[in-house]
């Protein structure tokens, strides 16, 4: 088992603890920007000319699975199937997961407008090839690659295009209950004006997340969620209307360090049990550092500005130039966080 499944299995009981937080890093940026989500190839002071290529930035995955301080790490298929190849988590406790489709409002290539147009549903990965490593389930169904996916939706309180996804996150359950494959699910806010109150907003989602998943039985429900963060009203809010439905956090744009842990602070602080970095630990200056801290700060041991300082100080000990000053890194700079800022 799996340190995610143990996790979660606390959560349900009710028997969680901050050490059962689960941290997932993000990896699966391919599928959606492509080439410059693979994050800096940093020199050793930190400074850097170019993107990492495909061998540099899965070698970046090996080592923060390797470091085994968070739960999840989530790729495209592509990529699991050069790491199972290598059988990289046959024994480790990191649960890998994979992008399970791919809507068009994560295609974010330098220079393209999809983004700007109502999401619609769209897949890449094929299920079986992913999980069995076969077009179709084998005998004895073994699981080859991974058994876990990201399924994303966005609703946009547009009925043509929300009942279009809607469709397409029904065959998709369809077909991933028929294998066993199980799947989180990512909702994220409006990626269009949906014609929301910006203060109506968060609540509209959690209302579409809510209303989508009424008619689905437990057999077919998401281990957990991953939405954006809206503040602490709109995730306490969700997070305390059924305890069954485990919810996390996506990490967001690049920000400061200490709006990444401040992000991981308040989200714990105010219901959610999961947390899913990609940029704020892609864009770090020591990714593995990055990654430690954000076990300590939602662990407890160090508050969000104490761990912004002892981050810079491990720079400073490992001769890695920041990409802020520390006084810069320090602040607040997203406004959701704002409010309720430690």
């Amino acid at each position: 088992m799996k340190r995610m499944d143990q996790k979660l299995a606390r959560i349900r009981a009710g028997k969680y603890k901050a050490t059962d937080f689960i941290i997932a890093d993000a990896k699966d940026g391919d599928m959606g920007p492509s080439l410059t989500s693979s994050g800096p190839h940093r020199a050793k002071d930190g400074s850097w000319t170019r993107h990492r290529t495909r061998a540099e930035f899965l070698e970046q995955i090996r080592a923060i699975v390797k470091q085994d301080i968070l739960d999840i790490m989530l790729m495209s298929a592509s990529n699991l199937e050069v790491l199972t190849e290598e059988k990289l988590f046959l024994k480790s406790a990191v649960q890998p997961a994979i992008r399970a489709n791919d809507t068009t409002c994560v295609w974010r290539m330098r220079g393209a407008g999809y983004h700007h147009s109502p999401s619609r549903p769209f897949r890449s990965a094929n299920l079986p090839r992913v999980m069995f490593g076969a077009a179709k389930p084998p005998a004895g169904k073994r699981v080859k690659g991974t058994d876990l996916g990201l399924y994303s939706i966005t609703f946009n309180n547009d009925i043509e295009a929300d009942v279009r996804s809607l469709e397409a996150f029904n065959a998709f359950r369809a077909d991933a209950s028929a294998i066993g494959f199980r799947y989180f699910l990512e909702v994220f806010n409006p990626n269009v004006d949906a014609g929301l109150d910006p203060k109506v907003m968060p609540h509209y989602v959690n209302d579409a997340i809510l209303r989508c998943l009424a008619g689905v039985t437990k057999a077919e429900r998401p281990e957990f969620l991953k939405i954006a963060y809206n503040g602490p009203k709109a995730l306490e809010e969700l997070a305390s209307f059924d305890p069954g439905l485990v919810v996390g956090v996506l990490g967001g744009g690049a920000g400061t360090n200490r709006d990444a842990f401040e992000l991981i602070s308040q989200a714990e602080r105010y219901g959610a049990r999961v947390a899913l970095f990609g940029r704020k630990i892609n864009l770090a200056e020591s990714p593995l550092d990055m990654v430690a801290m954000l076990r300590r700060v939602v662990s407890g041991q160090v508050k969000p500005l104490e761990a912004v300082k002892a981050y810079h100080g491990t720079l400073q000990k490992k001769g890695i130039k920041p990409d802020r000053s520390l006084e810069e890194d320090s602040r607040v700079t997203e406004q959701v966080l704002k409010e309720a800022a430690a």
